[in-house]
Formats: structure tokens, C-alpha cells, sequence
């Protein structure tokens, strides 16, 4: 069962992410998709779950929004669709940064597995604004900079989490094995 950060939803199961999953479905199944759990992205999150967070959290603030909740999912599931570990692939010269330049890379490999309309296109590419220069076209292109950053900040904070709970399990064994 797969459920982003922070959520109780299953995205599978749940009649809460029902409608989400329908928009989706088809690219959780995609091959080219579920090559992304193969890299790391934030810590020990996967490229895959990042981009699922991000897809999550995308539609359901452009559906409270009254925007695009369907592109917004399938953008957000799509934004990072780059097939490679960045800290294992060296830049060649006078090559942009990976911040910079993957968004177009993630949109090269979404158009080699579907039809990717021009708001999805626009959502893909300006993700990372304000690195990438030109200015978000639509509504739901400003929500994914938001929900990138804020999935991001989630799956960090897990990181943390688990690192903080691991200092104090070595902690307290340390105090038994005194004692």
C-alpha cells in the first residue's frame, strides 16, 4: 500500500484518495515510473515516493482550490522524472546544475511515455522555480513550487526523526549497559 508522508491515506484503498489514485493509476503502473524507486532523492526517500508526496499534495490543495486537481496529480507525480542519481552523475563541462536542469529532463521523459499537455508541461518545468528563470504560466505551476518544497521539508523531517530516534536508543542502551 502506498500513502505519501504525513497522510493516513492509503492511495490504493482509501475512498479519501480515490479520485486521486484514479488520475493516476495508469502512471504508478508505467515501468519508466517505478524506475524512480530505484535512486534516493531526499535522504533515504526514494525519487519515486518524493514524487508521489508531491503529486498527493499537489492535488488536493488544486482541488481545494478549484484548479486542475487531475494534471496537478500527474505533474506532480511526473516532476522529477529524471532516471538518475545526481550525487553519482558528474556534471559535464559547462553543463547547468541538476537543480537547474532536470525539470527539462523529467519533461523529455514524460513525453516518451504519454501526451503531456501544456499546463502539465509548464508545471513540469517550472518546479523548481525561481532556479529555473521563467515565470510559472499557470495557477497549479506556482502550487507544485509550493508542494515541492513542502514535500521535501516533510520527508527531511523524517529523516531527522529517525536519526533523533537512533541517538536515543543508543543513548538509552548505553545508560543500561552502565547501569
Amino acid at each position: 500500500m502506498s500513502k505519501a508522508i504525513g497522510s493516513r491515506y492509503s492511495i490504493e484503498s482509501s475512498k479519501e484518495a480515490e479520485e486521486f489514485y484514479h488520475y493516476i493509476k495508469d502512471l504508478l503502473d508505467n515501468d519508466t515510473v517505478c524506475e524512480m524507486k530505484k535512486f534516493r532523492h531526499h535522504y533515504s526517500t526514494t525519487c519515486y515516493q518524493h514524487c508521489l508526496n508531491v503529486s498527493y499534495y499537489n492535488y488536493l490543495i488544486c482541488r481545494k482550490l478549484g484548479l486542475d486537481a487531475k494534471k496537478a496529480a500527474r505533474a506532480g507525480l511526473l516532476h522529477d522524472l529524471y532516471l538518475y542519481d545526481w550525487r553519482d552523475t558528474p556534471r559535464k563541462k559547462g553543463e547547468k546544475p541538476h537543480g537547474m536542469r532536470h525539470p527539462q529532463i523529467a519533461l523529455e521523459n514524460a513525453k516518451q511515455i504519454l501526451d503531456v499537455s501544456k499546463r502539465e508541461e509548464d508545471m513540469i518545468v517550472k518546479h523548481m522555480w525561481p532556479l529555473t528563470l521563467k515565470l510559472p504560466r499557470y495557477a497549479e505551476s506556482y502550487v507544485i513550487v509550493v508542494t515541492d518544497k513542502y514535500a521535501a521539508m516533510l520527508e527531511i523531517g523524517v529523516h531527522v526523526k529517525g536519526k533523533i530516534k537512533n541517538l536515543t536508543r543508543r543513548g538509552d542502551n548505553a545508560a543500561k549497559k552502565v547501569s
